[in-house]
């Protein structure tokens, strides 16, 4: 293997520790060629596409079926949120909002706290986040997947990701990895408090839903802790709201293929509600750290459709966290506790190594 050389590493260079914030992603473009390579990368990591039958017959599937269909599909609906949120992808222009709220924070207390932003698929790359950090001189890094219920198919796949790069390079930092935060407890007050704020402007509605990314059951037999944590933020939210049982529910939406996922589907759960006489919903999407197309096109559009026209009267879609304040304290705290021990400890003898350098230099030719 060729390693990746630092040429710009210097032994004077204070040491940096780094903070990769990493998403899902998003393609490029709103185009059918961009949603080709976007949904490409995805669909053919064994993380998220994990089929009960040899993998050659999945290749075949993907390539010779899903993508010369789905991309011009996507393409179409990704163009109905394009812009709507800042310039580009909504998902993207968020996380950047994040990325840069959450660096003020740490730099008030820690200057030597450095963050780089990262998609698990497209653009920017986590090979290019890293690369950034790297140049900064980060001898220590911690990674924080932004998605707070742990999955193999989202967390453990950054996990890959990052570790493959890694493989690459002649100096490997000390690495730290957050898997998760469903449970938080200032997680769950964000949450319940932007639930509290869509209250006050559209009421409270009969049915609070709150719909989850979905994987396949299979995946929850095979030991993916995912569907627990879902339902665990889901009873938390509900009692930080003060809701009894039958006032919310906990649903999953994205739905791919024709094998069986989690239930309750969040689409079938909205087509039934107006007949068992729910005639005003709210939805809440709590595993989305960023509003992207899944929320703002999927649920706020499509699945609003499925209600209205089952017979329902009022739909309205409570937005993510994305940058409010109290999320990106949240971010920034969790941060916090992972490099406490990191921003005490020196990674080297800076003091000593700078005199060495310096006589070195000094007594140079």
């Amino acid at each position: 293997m060729k390693y990746t050389n630092n040429t710009q590493f210097e032994h004077s260079d204070q040491p940096k520790i780094g903070v990769l914030l990493v998403n899902l992603g998003t393609p490029d473009a709103p185009t059918k060629q961009a949603l080709k390579k976007y949904l490409k990368e995805f669909l053919s990591d064994p993380r998220v596409v994990e089929p009960a039958f040899p993998r050659w017959i999945w290749w075949l599937i993907l390539n010779g079926i899903i993508l010369n269909l789905r991309p011009k599909r996507s393409a179409e609906a990704y163009a109905t949120v394009w812009d709507s949120v800042g310039q580009g992808s909504p998902l993207l222009a968020i996380s950047e909002q994040q990325q840069q709220a959450i660096a003020e924070n740490l730099s008030q207390t820690y200057p030597q706290v450095v963050t780089a932003l990262a998609m698990r698929y497209g653009n920017p790359s986590i090979k290019h986040g890293l690369q950034k950090l790297r140049s900064q001189q980060v001898e220590q890094l911690l990674v924080l997947p932004l998605y707070p219920q742990y999955s193999a198919t989202t967390t453990a796949s950054v996990f890959d990701a990052v570790t493959n790069e890694l493989q690459s390079w002649r100096h490997v930092p000390e690495l730290r990895f957050i898997n998760h935060y469903h449970d938080h407890p200032d997680y769950i007050q964000a949450l319940a408090n932007s639930v509290r704020a869509h209250w006050q402007i559209h009421g409270q509605a009969d049915q609070l839903l709150m719909s989850f990314h979905g994987i396949p059951k299979r995946y929850l037999l095979n030991g993916d802790m995912y569907h627990c944590e879902c339902l665990k933020t889901g009873r938390l939210l509900a009692e930080a709201l003060e809701l009894s049982a039958d006032q919310y529910q906990v649903t999953f939406q994205s739905i791919f293929g024709r094998e069986e996922w989690l239930k309750p589907y969040t689409m079938d759960t909205l087509k039934s509600l107006p007949e068992a006489g729910h005639q005003h919903v709210q939805v809440i999407c709590p595993g989305f750290a960023a509003d992207c197309l899944e929320t703002l096109e999927e649920i706020q559009v499509e699945n609003k459709g499925y209600f209205i026209d089952a017979g329902g009267q009022k739909f309205s879609y409570i937005p993510a966290l994305n940058s409010d304040p109290a999320h990106i304290e949240l971010l920034s705290d969790l941060i916090k506790s992972h490099i406490q021990t990191w921003v005490n400890t020196p990674t080297r003898e800076t003091g000593e190594t700078t005199k060495l350098y310096q006589q070195q230099t000094h007594n140079k030719p």
